[in-house]
């Protein structure tokens, strides 16, 4: 069968499922009022021991806590405190990363519904399940990875295009709105962020689109935190206009949108795909708070199919659909974008950019010199090292990616790219790694091999950075697909890709690869192989600790030097979701999520095949060490 028609059907299997989206308001139960969360809560949630209170554990997204009572000495006593299930049929997967605050956890689950846990006893204060309408089209599963917590309120986006605040004491709607047409593909299921505009004091609530798929305009927004309503919106795609304080602003680079080929017979003068050109940042951004500036990755261009967005004759390099598959600045207070760097320019392979791009002070091996730095781990198998001082000041034409500090190789077999030329930060593209045109009446061009596939050397699940031992640790894998260019026309509400596609395997002992890379070197530290996909993010401790999620239902904890696995535990579904850590009446706590789904099993080929053995489920898992083992 097409891979493109049967992933159509998938979509379909998610969208029109009436009896799983019946949605109900469940009344709150009693709980007194906590303490609101301030702007300086968040600003040094980095620091913090005792709460959660961002995605990415600080502004800065390293995803790294400086507890130490559990350690690589002691981990192995590791024992569960509480489980709490999220109930009913509406398991699939479970992406999301809780926040905790004054003795509570708020848990993010499918079908964009939320959950109020007391952190002590895993007992439910309250929940709340939006109402969502039957025709919704998530791409890749009914997910939602997070929340953002400011003042009184729980910020949460929904699958219908909407974002909703939620009285995090009583469980009660503050306000809900609708950002986005639904029918024609936009959804949001990435964390919203919260930070301070160092200009004027705003607090701003900032969140992406998702949708790329559906061939969409990615758009980044600004909200008030107290009302919801719009400050600024950013598209993604070169040309759109951008708006504030409700009014046209800029276009996002050059109104005339020379990245994309000009078609004289469209109406709007550019090729179709310029119009619905994806570049969704459906991932939660970082915050440069000395530089004001909003750091995200942008999607794919849409449609997959290159030769839509590439002048016939012309190289597909050559026309690089700005501003897609890469990392955006943009200015927190007019929403301007800054800054850009390009990961694949002009994608072919939906290789989209979005996962974090973590903040980081980068010692240049040559130089000696200490750069304010971004790190990214991308789709396309490289890790890049960027000057972000460089890029928030707008420095360096995006067609000229000079603000590349490395590139380097994390997974073994890379196809798509002979590698970057530091120089200019451009790739070599081999031509034959464009998937050829159909021919004259026929559906499908000839198929290709391509490494690594379009779900990545790693995807949405986050990396980790230790300050202490220097080395990002990234969840990845070893796969590549077969490949071949479909016709395509855009109809909307419809899947808008124009490539086929099989995901196959690379080696026979594993899928996964938790690897540990040195940013200076791109050495590889260590390397831990698993047989099934991973798919959950990672969080390194000053306990000397990683921990993750296995795909075949394993939560584990790694010394983060050496990378032996040194405790392991079954929560009895797949884990895709990214672990926490906390200190509540003197005990240190890790919890994260279970419930296997997400894009490997509706997308993954072989390896969709492979994980039909994993049960599906729904639950947030707590762990502890016994006292006696913890006071020693």
């Amino acid at each position: 069968m097409n891979p493109t028609r049967q992933s159509n059907r998938r979509f379909a299997s998610l969208v029109l499922a009436p009896a799983m989206l019946a949605i109900m308001a469940l009344a709150p139960s009693a709980h007194a009022a906590g303490k609101p969360v301030t702007w300086e809560d968040i600003a040094n949630s980095d620091k913090s021991t005792t709460e959660v209170l961002t995605y990415g554990i600080g502004l800065k997204a390293q995803r790294h806590s400086k507890l130490a009572k559990i350690n690589a000495k002691n981990v192995s006593a590791l024992v569960p405190a509480w489980s709490f299930s999220f109930g009913g049929e509406k398991q699939r997967g479970q992406e999301g990363q809780v926040l905790v605050q004054d003795g509570v956890i708020y848990i993010s689950a499918s079908y964009s519904r939320l959950y109020a846990v007391d952190a002590r006893t895993g007992k439910r204060l309250w929940q709340y399940e939006h109402r969502l309408p039957d025709d919704i089209r998530p791409c890749c599963d009914v997910v939602n990875r997070g929340l953002a917590i400011y003042g009184n309120k729980v910020y949460m986006g929904t699958l219908d295009a909407g974002i909703v605040a939620i009285n995090k004491d009583t469980g009660k709607v503050e306000w809900n709105k609708k950002w986005g047409d639904h029918k024609i593909g936009y959804t949001m299921t990435g964390a919203p962020f919260i930070i301070k505009d160092q200009k004027t004091g705003k607090m701003l609530l900032v969140h992406g689109s998702s949708g790329d798929e559906f061939g969409v305009v990615g758009w980044l927004f600004a909200r008030d935190t107290e009302t919801g309503d719009e400050v600024w919106a950013r598209p993604m795609v070169e040309g759109h206009m951008g708006r504030l304080n409700g009014k046209d602003s800029v276009a996002t680079g050059d109104p005339k949108a020379p990245s994309w080929p000009n078609d004289p017979a469209s109406p709007t003068g550019k090729v179709e795909a310029w119009s619905h050109g994806g570049g969704a940042p459906w991932q939660t951004p970082s915050f440069d708070i000395e530089k004001n500036t909003i750091v995200v990755g942008t999607g794919n261009p849409a449609p997959w199919n290159t030769w839509k967005r590439t002048p016939a004759g012309e190289k597909p390099i050559n026309f690089p659909s700005l501003y897609t598959s890469g990392q955006a600045y943009v200015d927190a207070t007019t929403g301007e974008l800054k800054g850009f760097f390009s990961h694949t320019p002009n994608d072919a392979w939906d290789f989209s950019g979005n996962n974090s791009v973590v903040l980081f002070d980068f010692k240049d091996p040559k130089t000696g010199k200490t750069i304010k730095a971004s790190a990214h781990a991308d789709r396309n198998g490289f890790f890049f090292v960027t000057d972000r001082e460089k890029l928030s000041a707008g420095g360096g034409h995006p067609w000229k990616q000079t603000s590349m500090l490395a590139a380097y190789p994390f997974v073994d077999g890379i196809t798509w790219t002979k590698g970057f030329d530091l120089k200019t930060g451009m790739p070599s593209v081999p031509d034959a790694q464009y998937p050829p045109l159909p021919k004259a009446g026929a559906d499908k061009g000839d198929s290709i091999f391509v490494s690594p596939p379009f779900l990545g050397g790693t995807n949405w699940m986050p990396m980790s950075y230790s300050p202490d031992t220097g080395l990002f640790y990234i969840p990845a894998n070893h796969w590549a697909m077969d490949y071949w260019a479909e016709n395509i026309t855009y109809k909307a509400g419809a899947a808008y890709l124009g490539q086929g596609f099989r995901i196959k395997r690379l080696f026979d002992d594993h899928v996964g690869t938790l690897r540990a890379i040195n940013p200076q070197t791109g050495k590889i530290a260590w390397e831990h192989k698993e047989k099934f996909p991973l798919w959950a993010g990672t969080l390194t401790t000053a306990g000397g600790l990683l921990f993750t999620g296995t795909s075949d239902g394993y939560v584990k904890a790694f010394d983060a030097k050496t990378g032996k696995e040194l405790w392991a535990f079954q929560t009895g579904s797949g884990v895709v979701s990214v672990p926490v850590t906390w200190e509540m009446d003197g005990e240190q706590y890790v919890g994260i999520q279970s419930g296997y789904g997400g894009a490997v099993p509706l997308w993954g080929g072989d390896m969709a095949e492979l994980t039909k053995q994993v049960n599906q489920g729904g639950s947030m898992w707590v762990f502890k060490l016994p006292k006696l083992v913890a006071g020693k």
